[in-house]
């Protein structure tokens, strides 16, 4: 438990211009959108910037409280990254560091004058960024949703907010040929995840698949663009070899996405960042989730108080619209890289997570079922940040 003291009051006069620095992921880089808009509503004439590394930053585009977009070269170096440093140097009234990196540390005090970050709770990584920080909250593994965590870094100016929201970027057109064929019923289902440990498996996938055509259902597969992607969703695609399963994977933005989910029935996907997208829009969501602890990165349910909404394990919890599944076994969620500890490994509770289980689950939603009485995990309040002249040490997440 975190034994710090309570933030104190840190008077900025005037806040103009806020920087929010998210150097990590898609999903990571869609989930600080409730800090975001919490700090528009705290100074709603601020200029708000984000910054974040190249192509994770169309969850952002077209979100009307941000100015502008600044993408940094995944991997680039300081020499390549000085036209950039000179021109953020101490611009800004106030960064907001919403990630644990060394890097994003190091462009929290190049940019802002007022300085506000994550950092872990061991003393040997992070004493330096301490000290670099005029405030900062520290990492709680029950607390700490990711939706959750970054709203302490407001908390010497402003409250949380009673409800919190992610928001997804405006809907856009989608390309003609899909349009005309989509159907009214339609299930989306997200293939692939980056890493092998997170992939619910493909011959469970043609089980659900299956069991939705026979119910007279379009599924649409959905992935990203790489070659790996489209490929495992073209072979689901084969081995169903069905006019009612229509591929898109790799073909579709952002916001083409949002289009699509907004009028689907039912979304089901693993761990990954069209997951938090899905819920962000607010349609059901079956969420299959294996080693990765749901507290830190569940799907957030939309207009859920500031409060952890997960438990660690629950086999099936049902919060709001999201039905997350996870395995048996009493291991889960190890939080590690599947069985075998790497990308590539298997993870026995996704190996065992069957496509009938699944298809039980869907077809209990698609006939109105997801508004049985959720599952509620423990309701803990939202994190106290603490102030940086305590200096107790740092742990290893997000190191990078």
């Amino acid at each position: 438990m975190n034994t710090e003291p309570p933030p104190r009051r840190l008077r900025i006069d005037p806040v103009r211009q806020i920087i929010v620095i998210c150097t990590r992921l898609i999903g990571d880089v869609l989930l600080t959108t409730p800090l975001i808009a919490a700090a528009h509503r705290r100074w709603p004439d601020a200029r708000i910037d984000v910054l974040g590394f190249e192509g994770t930053l169309g969850m952002l585009e077209g979100n009307p409280m941000i100015d502008r977009l600044i993408a940094v070269p995944a991997g680039s170096g300081w020499l390549q990254s000085l036209p950039l440093i000179v021109q953020l140097w101490r611009r800004y009234d106030l960064a907001l560091i919403a990630q644990y990196s060394d890097r994003a540390h190091l462009y929290g005090l190049i940019a802002g004058r007022v300085r506000s970050g994550l950092v872990s709770p061991g003393k040997v990584y992070s004493w330096w960024k301490r000290l670099l920080l005029q405030h900062r909250v520290v990492f709680e593994a029950e607390h700490s949703h990711a939706a959750l965590e970054k709203f302490g870094l407001l908390a010497p100016w402003a409250e949380p907010p009673e409800r919190v929201d992610v928001i997804p970027p405006p809907p856009a057109p989608l390309p003609e040929d899909v349009q005309a064929r989509l159907r009214e019923r339609c299930v989306v289902l997200h293939v692939p995840s980056r890493v092998a440990y997170k992939r619910w498996p493909l011959r469970h996938q043609r089980t659900l698949v299956q069991g939705l055509i026979d119910d007279d259902w379009q599924v649409v597969l959905t992935g990203g663009p790489s070659a790996d992607d489209r490929e495992q969703s073209a072979e689901l695609a084969r081995s169903v070899s069905s006019p009612q399963v229509l591929d898109v994977s790799g073909r579709l933005d952002f916001r083409q996405l949002v289009q699509l989910l907004q009028g689907a029935a039912l979304y089901v996907g693993p761990d990954t960042s069209v997951t938090h997208l899905a819920a962000a829009v607010g349609l059901p969501v079956i969420a299959t989730y294996g080693p990765i602890d749901p507290r830190l990165w569940g799907p957030w349910p939309q207009g859920h108080p500031p409060m952890q909404p997960y438990r660690a394990s629950g086999y099936a919890q049902r919060i709001g619209r999201i039905v997350l599944l996870q395995g048996d076994q009493a291991c889960v969620p190890c939080s590690l890289a599947g069985c075998e500890r790497h990308e590539g490994s298997r993870s026995d509770c996704l190996e065992t997570m069957s496509g009938e289980r699944v298809l039980a689950e869907a077809r209990l939603v698609l006939a109105g079922g997801e508004r049985a009485a959720p599952t509620m995990a423990r309701t803990i309040p939202i994190i106290a940040a603490s102030r940086s002249g305590n200096r107790s040490g740092d742990g290893t997440r997000g190191n990078g």
